[in-house]
């Protein structure tokens, strides 16, 4: 099973095996990380499902949508490797994706 390695805010770095299929939030939800809250449940309504994604994956990743760039605007944590969880859908070809969860705003 492909691997999904998760950062908590702490730093502490967990690996995991996710589901292809799911999205990136759901794989994170799925494994018990309460800190990543995606209140929305996935519907890109809200923005507390937001990553760090590591800077080696960012460009192998689809390019985000006008509604994600907005919603990740009105994070005070924004960084030029954001975007919301819920958004990125996991592949296998996404095998050793690294991300971490951003701080809450």
């Amino acid at each position: 099973m492909p691997r999904l390695i998760v950062l908590t805010r702490d730093g502490s770095e967990h690996i995991v095996e996710a589901r292809a299929g799911w999205s990136v939030m759901e794989n994170i939800r799925d494994h018990g990380f309460d800190e990543l809250l995606a209140l929305c449940g996935g519907c890109c309504s809200c923005a507390t499902c937001h990553v760090h994604v590591d800077p080696e994956w960012i460009g192998r990743l689809k390019p985000m949508k006008a509604d994600e760039d907005d919603l990740l605007d009105t994070s005070d944590h924004r960084a030029g490797t954001s975007r919301l969880s819920c958004q990125i859908l996991f592949e296998p070809e996404l095998d050793g994706l690294k991300v971490r969860i951003a701080p809450e705003d």
